[in-house]
């Protein structure tokens, strides 16, 4: 661990010399990382263009993050723009969810998403180098099993302020509800998730099902009880395809990975 951080400090100390040599010098340095080298502006370019493409959903079916990318992202996620953006995006929510007027009858629904949109797997994917590392479905199984998530920044806030209003909020997530339904509850009660109307998980029925099949059938579901689905927030774009998508969706920013 001692000389992981030696080298990070190395990393650090390296990339702020090169962006203080372009400054003075007016000389594009190279910035290497795993035997990559562009100029660092050009890199940074590229990756903030690659996270966009991202975001807009013209990136897809990417397994990991460029590895070019790893500083941007960190950065990114830990250096206060992610969250910036997190507060822009839940002021629109309830800048829109202001403007609705509740029936009074209970089935006005709004719909949020577990991981990173409530619970934030941060820690987790640092150990995963932002995204750089593959997909490790036991790894991340264990972790989830710890119950140990953060909120995700905002989130908190956005969830007391729906219920608060009078909204009846689902929180769907394609965790498994056999292995993984008790640490979740008490991770998402633990943070001050209180009030939400049902928690729905992967049960065996929907084993093998992609995210928009699944997360398709429990809207269309709640629909046919009757709810109407005024808000869908997520932070895949998988949350927010197919069918009974409600009145309006909110994508949350995620670089880190991609649930086809």
């Amino acid at each position: 661990m001692f000389s992981a951080m030696v080298q990070r400090i190395r990393e650090v100390l390296v990339f702020l010399f090169l962006a203080i040599v372009s400054k003075v010098t007016g000389v594009k340095p190279i910035f290497s990382r795993g035997g990559f080298s562009l100029p660092f502006e050009e890199e940074e370019a590229y990756c903030l263009s690659w996270r966009l493409g991202v975001e807009t959903n013209n990136v897809r079916g990417w397994r990991t993050v460029p590895s070019k990318c790893l500083c941007h992202i960190e950065n990114y996620m830990t250096g206060g723009q992610y969250e910036r953006d997190l507060e822009l995006i839940v002021e629109q929510i309830l800048g829109y969810a202001d403007g609705i007027f509740l029936s009074g009858d209970g089935l006005d629904a709004w719909i949020l998403d577990v991981d990173d949109t409530c619970l934030s797997n941060l820690l987790y994917y640092r150990g995963k180098r932002y995204g750089c590392d593959p997909y490790d479905p036991p790894a991340f199984k264990a972790w989830a099993m710890k119950g140990v998530c953060t909120a995700v920044p905002a989130a908190q806030g956005l969830f007391v302020k729906l219920v608060d209003m009078g909204f009846k909020v689902f929180l769907i997530t394609g965790r498994d509800e056999e292995t993984l339904g008790k640490p979740t509850t008490e991770n998402l009660h633990n943070l001050g998730f209180f009030g939400y109307e049902r928690l729905i998980m992967r049960t065996k029925a929907n084993k093998g099902q992609g995210a928009v099949i699944f997360k398709s059938g429990v809207r269309k579901q709640l629909e046919g009880e009757g709810y109407r689905i005024w808000g869908n927030v997520g932070d895949q774009w998988t949350d927010l395809q197919g069918e009974s998508l409600g009145n309006r969706t909110f994508k949350i920013p995620n670089p880190m990975y991609f649930v086809p």
